[in-house]
C-alpha cells in the first residue's frame, strides 16, 4: 500500500525541499565558522541557556568542527580552558556545566577538549583517572555516574578517556575492552 516508504512514489525518491538556482553551490566554511565561534558569546541567549545540560560536549562538537575547517584559531581558547578547570570535582569527574553533577560522558568530552588544545594538564590526570576507576562495576562495565546507569556507551567513553589520558592500564581488569570488542569476534567472517 506503500504506507511503508513516505518518501516514495513508484519508486522515485521525493524532494521536501526545492533548492533554489540561485543558492550558494559551495560549501560556506567561513559562514560556519562566524556562526560556531560566535554561539555562547551571548550568555543570556535562550538557545545557550538552554544547552546548559550538554554544554561541555556542545564546546567539543563545536571546537571539532572548527579544527577539520581550519579554524579554531578563533575559539576563545583561555576561556574554554578555564571552564573545563571549573567543572571538574573533587572526586576528578568533569560535569557537562558549573552547577552539574560529574558524569562520564562529559568527563571524557572535557579530555578531548583538553588533547585538542594539547592541554591536558588543566586539570588533574589522576584524579580523573580514579574518578573513571571509580565509576568500574564488578563485572567489568561502566556507570555514568555515582547514580549507576549501567550502558556499553559508558564503557566506550572509560576507554576512550583512559587512552587520551595514556592510562589504559588503569582499569582493574580488561573486563570492558573485552565486552565492547569481544562481540566482534563472534561475527560471521566473510
Amino acid at each position: 500500500d506503500g504506507s511503508m516508504l513516505p518518501c516514495l512514489k513508484k519508486g522515485t525518491p521525493q524532494k521536501d525541499v526545492i533548492i533554489k538556482s540561485d543558492a550558494p553551490d559551495t560549501l560556506l566554511l567561513e559562514k560556519h565558522a562566524d556562526y560556531i565561534a560566535s554561539y555562547g558569546s551571548k550568555k543570556d541567549d535562550y538557545e545557550y541557556c538552554m544547552s546548559e545540560y550538554l554544554r561541555m560536549s556542545g564546546i567539543y562538537w563545536g571546537l571539532t568542527v572548527v579544527d577539520l575547517i581550519g579554524q579554531l584559531r578563533r575559539m576563545n581558547r583561555e576561556e574554554i580552558l578555564a571552564f573545563i578547570k571549573s567543572c571538574q570535582h573533587e572526586c576528578g569527574g568533569i560535569s557537562a556545566s558549573i552547577g552539574h553533577d560529574p558524569h562520564l560522558l562529559y568527563t571524557l568530552s572535557a579530555v578531548q577538549i583538553l588533547t585538542l588544545y594539547d592541554s591536558i594538564n588543566v586539570i588533574d590526570v589522576n584524579k580523573v583517572v580514579e574518578y573513571v576507576k571509580g565509576l568500574q562495576k564488578e563485572h567489568g562495565s561502566f556507570a555514568r555516574d555515582i547514580w549507576g546507569e549501567i550502558d556499553t556507551r559508558f564503557s566506550f567513553c572509560a576507554v576512550a578517556t583512559l587512552a587520551l589520558l595514556g592510562k589504559p592500564g588503569s582499569e582493574s581488569h580488561a573486563g570492558h575492552l573485552f565486552l565492547l570488542v569481544g562481540p566482534w569476534s563472534c561475527w560471521p567472517q566473510e
